[in-house]
């Protein structure tokens, strides 16, 4: 029980609850001014950031940590929207390839300011300068020590 007490639950605990709610700001601003929900904005991020703007419905889920129903489902949104286009993978008709359509980078294009907006109101624009470098730096300090610890995470 004296663990509960320990400032380091509590510091935690601010980095958790400073987190939740930039990302309910995000995803606020997101659906408020372009009309999709923040998880529709990863999976475009993550296919343009594919490079070939084409993953897996399997790679997709793996890493939006979705399982491969609720995959299913957000694909099916997002191919009924037209923002992404699913074909059979060469060779293998079990596998499905997403892509980006040209609507959907319109989208991530409209998306991606937004958000860059609403992040530098938020996260980077409270903070000073070097308080925000040294929260990045620690950060990169913490993420980097959490995938030793994990395996290599995306």
């Amino acid at each position: 029980m004296e663990g509960r007490r320990d400032p380091v639950v509590h510091e935690f605990g601010a980095l958790l609850g400073a987190t939740a709610a930039l990302e309910r700001i995000a995803g606020r601003e997101l659906e408020r001014r372009c009309g999709i929900k923040h998880a529709t904005f990863e999976v475009l991020l993550h296919l343009d950031r594919a490079g070939a703007d084409q993953l897996t419905m399997g790679e997709l889920a793996e890493r939006l940590i979705l399982t491969s129903g609720g995959m299913t489902r957000l694909v099916d949104r997002l191919e009924t929207a037209g923002l992404v286009s699913r074909h059979q993978a060469p060779g293998d008709r079990r596998r499905q390839l997403v892509a980006l359509t040209e609507a959907g980078r319109d989208k991530l294009a409209e998306a991606a300011g937004v958000h860059t907006e609403t992040l530098k109101a938020h996260f980077s624009g409270p903070l000073s300068g070097e308080t925000y470098r040294t929260l990045i730096e620690a950060l990169t300090v913490l993420r980097a020590h959490a995938r030793v610890e994990l395996g290599d995470l995306r």
